[in-house]
């Protein structure tokens, strides 16, 4: 099957999705509440694929490595559409978190480790004697 769409940009794949979306006319129905709403479920789908396996966590099965492929294209296609209809920039907002996150998990401080951010945080002479 020849592919219709292939990029890697992100700017390129909202075109893609946007236009899949307008050739349905379906922004109409594409408000952030619902497109919130979509996300937060279709990640539910996508937990669903490890729901009762147990101590299974990988994705070792073509069956189970599908389902995870359909159900986080669809978390991805709302949350660019989401960020579509608030006119943000998705490359822009994920460097910005990036940011944040450099400065709250300091690589030579979390490296290895899966700690909150507080356990990052440099206490003061004053917090150290409590």
């Amino acid at each position: 099957m020849k592919r219709k769409y292939k990029t890697d940009s992100i700017k390129e794949l909202l075109i893609d999705v946007a236009e899949f979306r307008d050739a349905r006319n379906w922004k109409q129905f594409h408000n952030p509440k619902d497109l919130a709403i979509s996300i937060s479920l279709e990640a539910a789908e996508l937990l669903e694929v490890f729901q009762w396996t147990g101590a299974d966590t990988e994705a070792d099965t073509e069956k189970k490595l599908a389902k995870i492929k359909e159900e986080l294209a669809d978390v991805l296609i709302y949350a660019l559409l989401l960020g579509d209809n608030l006119d943000l920039d998705i490359s822009e907002i994920i460097a910005d978190k990036l940011d944040k996150n450099n400065q709250k998990y300091p690589a030579e401080k979390a490296y290895g480790k899966a700690d909150k951010y507080t356990a990052y945080i440099e206490k003061t002479d004053e917090e150290k004697q409590e």
